[in-house]
């Protein structure tokens, strides 16, 4: 099984000329620790997690060094650091240096890489471009699919069948994850009304292959599916 099996597709990303204040909403209202900064090509060049954004002089958490410290640092070093917390798009205070996978990365490389780096989380790239994300939980649901036999290039295409049913149906394919194998379909994450919860397991049902439709989805809280919808 590879990266490509058990990956989120339809990726949330920002621009590197998003602003602060829109990638913190994006955030917040796709309840995320972190977004994908892509070109307009599709090529991943960085990433904001939460942590680029808690030291913000409009917080008034910005970092406070010592004078003594701040002797000790070489200027491109406190040049890099009012960047980092003073700057205005993503460009400036995204994360640069990337940990990556290969679509076709096997799961156990994967694992490693999760465990050694200690990320929750890792961008999927094919010829430089974002294709999706593996997270912690993509890759335990793909352990327990495995128990069921090894995907088949059928599998692949009844999940890339599910997932465009799940878009025209009007699902944020963004909040859900997708595990194929054997025929067997597992959805997983958030939708906004019970109506998108019934919908995920008819677009799963109708794909052609699909023997069987796990489904465990959560509907988001009336106060967050207003927030979003007037967002």
């Amino acid at each position: 099984m590879q990266a490509r099996d058990i990956m989120t597709t339809g990726v949330i990303t920002v621009g590197p000329d998003a602003e602060v204040a829109e990638i913190t909403k994006c955030l917040l209202d796709n309840r995320i620790s972190a977004v994908p900064v892509v070109e307009p090509d599709g090529r991943l060049v960085g990433i904001v997690s939460e942590g680029d954004l808690i030291r913000r002089p409009e917080m008034g958490t910005e970092r406070r060094r010592s004078w003594w410290l701040s002797l000790l640092l070489l200027p491109e070093h406190s040049a890099i650091d009012y960047i980092k917390t003073h700057g205005r798009h993503a460009r400036d205070v995204m994360t640069r240096e990337l940990i990556t996978v290969n679509d076709d990365a096997m799961l156990e490389e994967i694992a490693e890489i999760l465990e050694k780096r200690r990320i929750k989380r890792v961008p999927v790239i094919h010829d430089g471009k974002l294709v999706g994300i593996v997270s912690r939980a993509n890759l335990l649901h793909g352990l327990v699919a495995r128990q069921t036999g090894v995907p088949s290039i059928d599998d692949r295409k009844i999940k890339t069948t599910v997932e465009k049913n799940l878009s025209d149906a009007g699902v944020r394919i963004q909040l859900l994850n997708l595990v194929v194998s054997s025929g067997v379909v597992r959805i997983w994450g958030v939708v906004a009304t019970p109506e998108e919860q019934v919908a995920a397991r008819v677009a799963a049902e109708c794909a052609p292959g699909v023997k069987e439709v796990r489904v465990n989805l959560q509907i988001l809280p009336f106060y967050i599916r207003t927030f979003i919808r007037a967002s």
